[in-house]
């Protein structure tokens, strides 16, 4: 990874299944094992000496943007990289921290430069950067937002997004309460986008079987109903104007809309406060 410095870990969160805590358990008596062989001098099989961490990350990576979070298993794992499920603990203590591991990966893509002194410039960047890394990787979803950095590329941008206000001349909680506004806009307008896609993925698989007429009827049946009812005016005049609000190639344009509303609303805050 980026840096190897260390860094704490998170205390077990609070409500885990009777499952989820023998796993927990489970993977910590391995853990505890290795290390114990480790310490003797002792080394992972010969087939997996060869393999790294890196690799181990990157493999998830790629399991969970295929297929989500959930499909990612230690025996998923060592099966895409030939290898062994007990050697996969001499390089990561447990999924927990491999989870960890992925976020400084999807942190790294993220890379936010040094604060330029323009803050609304620098908030535009991370919302633009950040959205772009979310919908490349779109698992996590599940672990952003809520939680302290995973590690040091997580630190190094939250750093410097607060760092970015700094021009601002707030106070620190004025600072997270921004930062936390334009984090919310980011993962809300990439969810409806995670949705949308998944709508369209859906109708694409509810028509396959459909001619194109039958397709048209469908589509004109639905038209008809608002147009004539006459209590959607709003509705009827958006289907008049022959727009679809969730237009695959308007989402560039949806996005910008309203985090340029968002930093006007930021920006008129701040004339206040400043």
């Amino acid at each position: 990874m980026a840096d190897e410095e260390p860094w704490a870990a998170l205390p077990p969160p609070f409500g885990l299944s009777a499952r989820d805590q023998r796993e927990r358990e489970r993977e910590q008596r391995i853990h505890a094992h290795i290390n114990r062989h480790r310490e003797r001098g002792g080394q992972p099989p010969r087939r997996d000496r060869g393999m790294t961490r890196e690799e181990i990350v990157a493999i998830a990576i790629a399991i969970a943007d295929a297929e989500g979070v959930d499909a990612i298993s230690m025996r998923r794992i060592a099966r895409e990289l030939n290898a062994g499920v007990m050697s996969l603990y001499w390089y990561v203590a447990s999924k927990e921290e491999l989870h960890d591991l992925m976020l400084e990966a999807f942190e790294a893509e993220i890379a936010l430069p040094e604060p330029s002194g323009d803050w609304r410039a620098d908030l535009r960047a991370f919302a633009r950067a950040t959205r772009t890394v979310m919908l490349r990787h779109q698992w996590a979803m599940e672990f952003k937002g809520f939680r302290p950095p995973s590690g040091p590329n997580d630190a190094q941008n939250a750093e410097r997004m607060f760092a970015a206000l700094d021009s601002a001349g707030v106070d620190t909680m004025t600072t997270i309460n921004i930062t936390m506004a334009v984090g919310t806009y980011v993962m809300g307008a990439v969810l409806r986008e995670i949705r949308e896609m998944q709508f369209q993925r859906e109708t694409e698989q509810a028509v396959a079987g459909m001619t194109e007429d039958e397709i048209d009827a469908v589509r004109e049946e639905f038209r008809r109903r608002f147009l004539e009812s006459g209590r959607y005016p709003h509705i009827a005049r958006i289907i008049e104007d022959d727009i679809d609000p969730d237009a695959p190639e308007s989402r560039d344009e949806r996005f910008e809309f309203g985090l340029e509303c968002l930093l006007d609303g930021i920006a008129a805050r701040l004339g206040k406060i400043v």
